[in-house]
C-alpha cells in the first residue's frame, strides 16, 4: 500500500515537471522577458510625457497669471478733487506748485497718488486726462497739465471780480512709468470746497 502511495507521488512530481516545462517552454521564457522589456520602455514614455505635461501645465499656469496681470493693468482710471471736506483758497506761492487732490471719488489701478498729486503710466497706452480750476475773486488763477516736465496745457484767467471757473483736457502717449500732474502757477489762488470746484481726472483709452 505504502508502495503504491509512494508511486503515485512520484508520478505526480513527475508530471508536475512535465506540465512546467510544457507550460513555460524556453520560447515563451523568451518571450515574457521581451513583453516586460516593452513594458519597462512604455512605463519610460509615460514617465516622460507626464513630465512634459506637467511643464505644458506649468508653462500655461505661467501665461494665464501673466495675462491676468496685464488685464488688470489695463483698468486704469482716477477721479480726484482738490480738498477732501470745507472750504479751502489754495495760494499764491512764490513758484509753481504740484497740486495734491485729497478728495478720491475713484482710483482704479491706484495709479494716482495723493501723496504727491502724480499719475503714474502703469502700461504703455494712449490716455485721456481734463482738469477744471475755480478761484473766487483774485488777480490770477492758471493752472497747468504736465507730462514729466513739459507742460501740455493750461487754464488760465485774470482780474476776477466775482468767480472764475476753466478746465481743459487733453489726450497723451505714455510710456509705462511716465508721469501726469497738475500745477498752480506761482502768484496764483484757486478754490475748492465740498462741491468739488476743482478736480482732476484720467483714463486709460487703449493700450499700446
Amino acid at each position: 500500500m505504502k508502495m503504491l502511495v509512494a508511486q503515485k507521488i512520484l508520478f505526480l512530481l513527475c508530471a508536475g515537471v512535465s506540465l512546467a516545462h510544457d507550460f513555460i517552454t524556453s520560447g515563451q521564457l523568451k518571450n515574457i522577458e521581451d513583453r516586460l522589456r516593452a513594458t519597462e520602455e512604455t512605463l519610460k514614455e509615460l514617465k516622460t510625457e507626464n513630465e512634459a505635461l506637467r511643464s505644458f501645465t506649468k508653462a500655461s499656469s505661467d501665461k494665464l497669471e501673466s495675462i491676468q496681470a496685464e488685464n488688470k493693468a489695463k483698468k486704469v482710471a482716477f477721479s480726484v478733487g482738490l480738498v477732501a471736506s470745507g472750504p479751502q483758497q489754495l495760494g499764491p506761492f512764490d513758484t509753481r506748485t504740484t497740486l495734491l487732490y485729497k478728495k478720491i471719488f475713484t482710483n482704479t489701478g491706484n495709479a494716482y497718488d495723493p501723496n504727491t498729486g502724480t499719475f503714474t503710466a502703469p502700461v504703455n497706452g494712449v490716455y485721456f486726462f481734463r482738469f477744471y480750476a475755480h478761484a473766487q475773486t483774485s488777480d490770477l488763477m492758471a493752472v497747468s497739465l504736465h507730462k514729466n516736465n513739459q507742460l501740455q496745457c493750461s487754464v488760465y484767467s485774470q482780474k476776477i471780480p466775482n468767480n472764475a471757473n476753466g478746465g481743459n483736457g487733453v489726450v497723451l502717449s505714455l510710456q509705462k512709468g511716465d508721469e501726469v500732474y497738475t500745477q498752480l502757477w506761482e502768484n496764483s489762488y484757486i478754490f475748492d470746497d465740498d462741491h468739488s470746484y476743482t478736480s482732476f481726472s484720467g483714463f486709460l483709452l487703449f493700450p499700446m
